[in-house]
């Protein structure tokens, strides 16, 4: 299959990170389908799936009540490329579960909700400047596709080939966790910052959640400088808490950018905020952003089945859940970042310390140790992130019988290791 694949599609995969390059495996998994917590490859193998479509699918594959609302929306036709009610149903729930969002607008990916509230912050502050954080990804847009080699902003360069230098230039890159170099950046470009956007939970280096005053620091910062504070909520929203990060860290953006969970495994996102920020969008205002499937019925109806099954005890269940699976995954010289349902695994060069950026993720963790972890677990019927460095996903789907089986794989690969 993926020799075939390798002679359609680049690579053999359409995402980088499926291809287990980055584990160091020559061919990946061709999964052939889902249920609950567990994964099926095309040979036939069963693992616990952690990826869990990389955090979309909160409850598992397959689950009843969202298959039911989809085959439901699909048998009314799959895309009208009109207006629905159902797209303001799923709104009203996004509305009333996130207080900082007021008007919203449906995308059909996460990398056109920040690309489109960027371009939102630009058009309000009429500013050109905008500030991310080393190791935070926020889609593959031109402006999202930079860092800087020192973590300030003394020089921006792109990570991916095809970005303008004149892009890469507007792209200003701060240190996760570090007030300071968001304040240097701020003082060198005095009334040039349009727009400050930042993960406020990390996790695209694995998981790293904000320390004590960070966030707020931030949107004092912002506040200070008439720039636009947006939280890419893709992977955090409703799955750390039904108002996601910025509910947990009581912080409120200007703009949220939300995905993943609020389609349950169906391509959805959204971008939303203040309303006279948001009112800046066509056809109300002058920032044009259009999409032929934004909104189309069969993904709102998975969403808003998912998200109406998302009662508190299903936000107690994967709490506890996850606490044992974090449990199970603890060894020597591994440090575990958990904020509910995602979790970071890091392998450290020394017996402790704590992972807050970027720099500590590339100086002090090893990918070759996770790289090896990681394929001892799937040949014993575990599938982690294929990538060093991403979250591991638990489900309401995952058993008392998954998280024992895990602990069990994971102790005797870690003595492996050792």
């Amino acid at each position: 299959m993926f020799q075939r694949a390798q002679t359609l599609l680049v690579g053999g995969v359409d995402s980088p990170v499926r291809s287990f390059r980055g584990v160091g495996r020559e061919n990946p998994l061709f999964i052939s389908r889902a249920m609950g917590s567990k994964i099926f490859d095309a040979d036939g193998n069963e693992y616990v799936d952690y990826v869990c479509s990389w955090g979309a699918s909160i409850f598992g594959s397959a689950h009843p009540s969202v298959v039911a609302a989809v085959r439901s929306a699909a048998r009314n036709g799959l895309s009208f490329g009109a207006a629905t009610n159902q797209e303001a149903d799923l709104a009203g729930v996004i509305k009333k579960s996130v207080p900082s969002i007021e008007l919203l607008r449906f995308v059909s990916s996460g990398t056109e909700a920040t690309m489109s509230a960027v371009r939102v912050a630009r058009a309000f502050t009429k500013r050109n400047k905008i500030i991310k954080f080393d190791g935070c990804y926020h889609g593959h847009a031109d402006s999202f596709l930079v860092r800087a080699g020192s973590g300030l902003a003394t020089f921006s360069v792109s990570d991916s080939a095809g970005v303008p230098a004149n892009v890469a230039s507007d792209t200003l890159v701060a240190r996760f966790n570090d007030l300071s170099s968001v304040e240097r950046i701020f003082e060198q470009n005095s009334d040039q910052i349009s727009s400050l956007i930042v993960e406020p939970i990390a996790g695209n280096m694995g998981v790293i959640p904000p320390i004590e005053g960070f966030l707020e620091g931030l949107r004092k910062l912002c506040n200070e400088n008439g720039s636009v504070l947006i939280f890419d909520e893709v992977i955090t929203g409703f799955r750390v808490s039904r108002g996601g990060a910025q509910s947990m860290y009581r912080v409120k953006p200007d703009l949220t950018c939300l995905g993943k969970v609020i389609g349950g495994g169906m391509n959805i996102a959204a971008f939303g905020g203040r309303k006279d920020l948001m009112e800046l969008v066509s056809p109300l205002g002058p920032v044009y952003q259009a999409g032929t499937l934004s909104g189309n019925p069969v993904a709102v109806a998975s969403g808003i089945a998912t998200l109406d099954l998302l009662t508190p005890s299903v936000y107690r269940k994967l709490e506890e859940t996850s606490e044992k699976i974090e449990d199970g995954l603890k060894g020597d010289k591994i440090r575990i970042n958990r904020i509910g349902s995602m979790l970071g695994m890091f392998f450290l060069d020394e017996d402790s310390g704590n992972v807050e950026n970027f720099d500590d993720v590339k100086n002090h963790c090893s990918k070759e140790k996770y790289s090896e972890f990681f394929g001892m677990m799937l040949e014993n019927g575990i599938y982690l992130p294929p990538s060093p460095f991403e979250t591991i996903f638990v489900s309401a789907a995952h058993t008392a019988s998954d998280v024992a089986k895990t602990a069990r794989v994971a102790q005797n690969a870690l003595k492996k290791l050792n």
